[in-house]
């Protein structure tokens, strides 16, 4: 006796063998370039190379700003989301990032992680406070810069 519904019941995979669940399954892996792109070669091999220089100039910029000032991180992710739109192997990297960062999030709301978080900040704020002390202990208020030879 089945007192289920009778339409089957549809499961999508992604290329990495998870599922695929609200609108990562609506979008499936590949070029999102527009219909027309898609439906002559040259045009979609020119498309392709595009997204990808473009892509190339963002993540070469967020590199850049790394050790300079700006959202190095942020904008290499742009980078990669701009090549994303175009190619597999970006998508896959996008969606193992996101549930990289998805999971250190959960991990970071658990207690013990928290109150762990909480005893090493507690422990560096004593060690900054016991080196000011010992440096206004030592030489004053006086700055560096103005410490005559002792």
């Amino acid at each position: 006796m089945n007192t289920g519904s009778s339409e089957p019941v549809e499961v999508t995979l992604v290329a990495d063998g998870t599922k695929a669940d609200g609108a990562e399954s609506e979008r499936g892996l590949g070029s999102r370039a527009p219909e027309f792109v898609k439906a002559r070669r040259a045009l979609h091999l020119s498309w392709q190379v595009g997204v990808f220089v473009v892509g190339l100039a963002v993540v070469v910029a967020g590199i850049i700003m790394l050790p300079l000032p700006g959202p190095g991180w942020v904008v290499i992710f742009g980078g990669m989301a701009i090549w994303a739109t175009e190619f597999v192997w970006a998508q896959l990297v996008l969606r193992w990032t996101k549930r990289k960062v998805t999971e250190a999030a959960q991990r970071a709301l658990d207690p013990k992680v928290r109150r762990r978080n909480i005893v090493l900040t507690v422990i560096g704020l004593v060690v900054i406070a016991a080196i000011g002390g010992f440096y206004l202990w030592k030489f004053g208020l006086v700055m560096p810069w103005q410490i005559e030879d002792q």
